[in-house]
């Protein structure tokens, strides 16, 4: 099934005609609009009047998450804040998050995106949604929300944790889909199968999985232990949020959603644009977006994408898999940590040398990230009573600022490998490939 089958079937060349129209508008919207492009813009010797068709877009300057940081909180915006009616914001290295602002239009237009998305994964207004993803400044959770009322299918805003309210609920409200992370999916499904309730009494038959990597071995677990099908969406929310890309009945790579966004592939190290087929960076230029519009923006997302036309008959550009990443991001259960932000912490405090491993494995399908840090001479101690103190004062202080809970394991002075070069923070045991 296809939603908008206008756009999402558009031939080759009235694609790139419409691009090409909506990127002069946005670049002279920003240039007189955004000071930070306009200077950017000036510096580079361009204005508007040298972008004409899509394949200008490369004269154009890139955009990166610490600009919008260095721009916190609304210096990106391109209107008044008596246009913005929604703020969400993501995770930053500092601390201060990536402020997004969205127009009433924006909304629109977000709502209509992800509609287009749960069509693809076959469903329709007569399906009822379970939304187990993390409501609040968090995309994902409203704007899954939203997409479905635009669909004119049934919300329960169950939003993440409290698994045993979440059976219970999928089990009496008779919900047809799940959207969630995929790793609480797995573990959702293996609590499913602890309570005893026959899989039968479920109705569920389609799940909407993002905001963290998954693998095709882990979406056949999914869908074998949950009897659906698993589907894959993409999106981040400096561009928009959920639903800049999905997966259709044949998932065979991710339809951008191009009338809106444009894609590049670049080199992580030239910059240079790439051709189809080569993998590099992910790049996204917001071509509609009135709040926060973002020329060519480094998502820092390593992937492939290819324009070949799809089975299903949509003819949108499609990514592959992400394959890694460009920077030193971790996604933990859907929600960006920079070591940089545990690093922090850490230095905050008189109690710990700055040196510290993080490890990150998979334990019954759930993300757990283990913070080694060592302990400074004159505070450890061989009292439990003190060390479980300093433990829970470091734990609670990593809450606070990552937004996730982290087990904390204090390690005596020098304990820690040192290293000569570069040295590694980062332990990530888990499997994407």
């Amino acid at each position: 099934m296809i939603w908008n089958k206008a756009k999402e079937c558009m031939s080759l060349e009235d694609k790139r005609r419409m691009q090409g129209e909506r990127l002069r508008k946005l670049v002279e919207r920003v240039y007189h609009s955004t000071p930070f492009y306009r200077q950017k813009m000036q510096e580079m010797d361009i204005t508007p009047d040298d972008i004409r068709t899509i394949d200008d877009i490369v004269k154009l300057p890139f955009t990166t998450k610490q600009d919008l940081r260095d721009n916190y909180p609304y210096g990106l915006f391109a209107v008044p804040m008596s246009e913005i009616i929604r703020l969400h914001a993501s995770s930053g290295t500092t601390g201060l998050p990536t402020v997004v602002g969205y127009t009433r239009r924006d909304l629109s237009i977000w709502s209509e995106m992800i509609a287009r998305c749960l069509t693809a994964y076959g469903a329709t207004s007569n399906d009822i949604f379970t939304v187990a993803y993390g409501y609040g400044l968090f995309t994902g959770g409203l704007g899954v929300h939203y997409g479905v009322e635009y669909l004119g299918g049934t919300v329960i805003p169950m939003s993440s944790g409290n698994t045993a309210k979440q059976i219970q609920l999928m089990h009496d409200f008779g919900p047809t889909a799940i959207a969630c992370t995929p790793s609480y999916a797995l573990y959702l499904a293996e609590a499913m199968q602890k309570t005893g309730i026959p899989r039968e009494e479920f109705k569920l038959k389609i799940g909407v999985f993002g905001a963290e990597p998954w693998t095709d071995n882990m979406r056949r677990e999914i869908e074998a232990k949950m009897g659906i099908n698993a589907y894959n969406i993409y999106g981040l929310s400096e561009v928009m949020g959920p639903g800049v890309s999905h997966e259709c009945e044949f998932k065979d790579g991710s339809h951008i959603i191009d009338d809106h966004f444009y894609p590049e592939i670049v080199s992580p190290d030239t910059l240079q644009q790439l051709p189809y087929g080569e993998q590099g960076e992910l790049v996204f230029t917001t071509l509609t977006k009135e709040g926060l519009p973002l020329l060519r923006y480094r998502t820092k997302d390593l992937c492939t994408l290819t324009d070949e036309p799809c089975r299903c008959g949509r003819t949108n550009v499609r990514m592959s898999r992400i394959v890694g990443r460009s920077d030193d991001m971790l996604i933990i259960r859907g929600v960006n940590v920079f070591p940089s932000q545990i690093e922090s912490v850490i230095l905050e405090m008189e109690e710990f040398e700055p040196h510290y491993l993080l490890v990150v494995e998979r334990i019954n399908n759930l993300d757990i990230l283990e913070v080694q840090v060592e302990v400074r001479d004159g505070f450890y101690s061989d009292e439990i009573n003190k060390m479980m103190a300093l433990k829970k004062k470091m734990g609670q202080r990593l809450q606070s600022v990552l937004g996730i809970s982290a087990d904390i394991k204090l390690v005596e002075p020098f304990s820690i490998k040192r290293s000569e070069g570069k040295a590694q923070r980062v332990l990530d045991k888990r499997v994407f490939s």
